[in-house]
This record gives C-alpha cells, structure tokens and sequence, in this order.
C-alpha cells in the first residue's frame, strides 16, 4: 500500500487536497511543496534503501548461503488426515487435490507419521517418512512410491 492509495472512507465529506490553483486555496505558489531542495522537484525522492551516500544496509551484510536448483521441496500430509478420509481405499495425490485436501502440490507428496491409522489403506505419494511407512506397514496398507 502506498500513500497515494489512501482514501477517504465511504461516505465521508472530506474534501481532496487541491494543490497549485492560486495564492487563495492556500495551497498555492510551492504546491505545500516548501522552498527548493529535492523534495521540492519533481521525482525528488530518494531510491529505497538509500542512506544519504553512506553504504547501504543491503551491500553491508555478507552473502550467506545459496539455492540448489536441484532441491525438491514437497507437499506434506500427516498420518492423522489420511485416516480421516472413510471410504478411499486407495488414496493418491490426485484424491487429496481433488477433496482439497491439498491446494498446492509442488514437486510431489511427502507422507509424514504424526498420527495414527486405524485401517489397512494403500497410500500413493512421492516421498514417506520412516516413522509413516513403519505405521502404515504395521496396520496392514501399502505405501508406494511413485
């Protein structure tokens, strides 16, 4: 949000600002702009993050770190949510976009083991964590990786 988006509320009899239109509106001559200077010009503001020729924040702290292009980073689902889903024996990605369960599915699904499951289901997904797949196998199901 910038200054300039801010309105009056709806309904409101405040009166916009009209600058420049004559000595009488009292907002003439300068435009409430004051003498000369940079803030007087027109575009005269500083860039974001400048501090007056001092080195800025921003190129004073050292890099850190890097992104691997190669990572994965995956949608997570825990045991507890699977369980409340009656009636799907076999449950797949595709099943939890479509219950909207999960909105975004990234680069795949990742089932997690907070949780317990109380039927033997299959459970379809890119990625299991140990303690999941020691659950799942423990009630019976399957967890394939896909």
């Amino acid at each position: 949000m910038n200054i300039q988006d801010i309105k009056p509320a709806e309904g409101s009899t405040h009166k916009r600002k009209r600058v420049g239109r004559g000595v009488g509106s009292g907002h003439g001559k300068t435009s409430c702009k004051g003498h000369k200077g940079q803030k007087a010009r027109s575009g005269g503001t500083v860039g974001l993050g400048f501090e007056g020729g001092q080195m800025p924040l921003q190129r004073r702290v050292p890099k850190r770190g890097f992104t691997n292009i190669f990572g994965k980073t995956y949608a997570t689902i825990n045991l507890d949510s699977l369980n409340s889903l009656q009636g799907i024996d076999v449950i797949t990605p595709a099943v939890l976009k479509e219950k909207r369960i999960i909105k975004d599915m990234k680069d795949g699904l990742k089932v997690l083991g907070n949780g317990k499951i109380e039927r033997a289901i299959t459970i379809q997904a890119a990625a299991f964590s140990a303690s999941a797949m020691e659950k799942i196998t423990a009630a019976g199901g399957k967890a394939e990786v896909l």
